[in-house]
């Protein structure tokens, strides 16, 4: 039966895109809320609030997608 077997395949490829796209956007989140409170620090001299502040909501980020995925692959 060559439609179970193309099955199978396509559903371990979504596995590994989800997992690989996870893989990625979990630090971009945390990168995105670190540079930009970096660079908005500099412009308003206001070191380290707005890193700790932005790093963070980019924390939050990162596993509110990480909750979302678990939660759609249900």
């Amino acid at each position: 039966m060559p439609d179970d077997n193309d099955k199978k395949d396509r559903s371990t490829a979504d596995a590994l895109y989800q997992a690989l796209s996870l893989g990625f956007l979990f630090p971009v989140a945390i990168a995105i809320g670190f540079f930009l409170g970096r660079w908005l620090d500099r412009t308003f001299h206001t070191w380290p609030w707005l890193t700790i502040i932005l790093t963070a909501c980019g924390i939050a980020a990162g596993f509110l997608n990480l909750f979302r995925a678990g939660k759609s692959g249900d």
